[in-house]
């Protein structure tokens, strides 16, 4: 659940942030609210929220500064931005410190919503991305034969007709060794280290808004893009076609 800080110098702007916002259905909860960049950074401290919904212009410390202090205190706390001043300049600040969003004021029922709806694919996606890490291709702490077999999977992860009998057979060691030493060395099976493999290589791929999902399954192995979108699902925590609207 994430705990959310509402950062307004309306009062009532900020009761209807607070008020409106059936925040249990986007298992979010209101854990404090501030009326400017001062009164936020202490309450920082005091609640760790993990979403800071804040307007842009207050007295005293606006909300670029707030950020601009969090970001230096080395707080990545997710932030949404609120200005009424539509201002490229403005967004461009708010997103170079790491703003997540940026909603023009007054925004219409349901842009706030939408906006913490896309921010939790994106968690999603992150942690699905952070899950996937693979093993280093490093000389050292693996044997020869698991080596070669990474080295393999990363040249012919494409070939929908890739098995651990091909590797074994390319590498002269059965496949039983092969597997065995596999998952001593790297925690992972051979074919397990090969989906996360290919699934890895389609999220590099659909980050490219242009790019279709049919494309990125033919592209890393699969012929069947329902299987795929199984399986990415099922890895990533989303969709492919969700994590690609994040991505954008």
């Amino acid at each position: 659940m994430l705990k959310v800080l509402v950062v307004e110098d309306e009062e009532m702007i900020r009761r209807g942030i607070v008020l409106a916002v059936d925040w249990a259905a986007l298992d979010c909860v209101v854990v404090g609210e501030a009326a400017n960049g001062l009164e936020a950074l202490k309450a920082v401290e005091r609640l760790r929220p993990s979403l800071i919904i804040t307007d842009l212009k207050m007295p005293q410390m606006d909300g670029l500064e707030m950020l601009r202090r969090l970001r230096e205190q080395g707080n990545n706390v997710y932030v949404i931005i609120l200005t009424a001043y539509d201002s490229f300049t403005y967004a461009q600040s708010a997103l170079r410190l790491g703003a997540v969003d940026f909603l023009v004021k007054p925004f219409h029922d349901g842009d706030l919503e939408q906006a913490v709806t896309a921010l939790r694919r994106r968690m999603e996606a992150d942690s699905g991305e952070a899950a996937l890490a693979l093993p280093e291709l490093r000389k050292g702490d693996k044997s020869k034969y698991v080596l070669e077999a990474m080295d393999f999977i990363g040249r012919h992860y494409s070939d929908p007709s890739i098995s651990i009998g091909l590797i074994a057979q390319h590498l002269g060691i059965s496949e039983g060794h092969l597997s065995h030493l596999f998952k001593k060395e790297t925690d992972y099976t051979l074919l397990n280290y090969l989906t996360r493999y290919r699934i890895h290589k389609a999220m590099e791929l659909l980050k490219d808004c242009r790019v279709k999902v049919y494309e990125v399954a033919e592209q890393v192995g699969y012929r069947d893009i329902t299987y795929f979108s199984a399986t990415f699902k099922k890895l990533v925590g989303v969709s492919p076609s969700e994590y690609q609207d994040t991505s954008r």
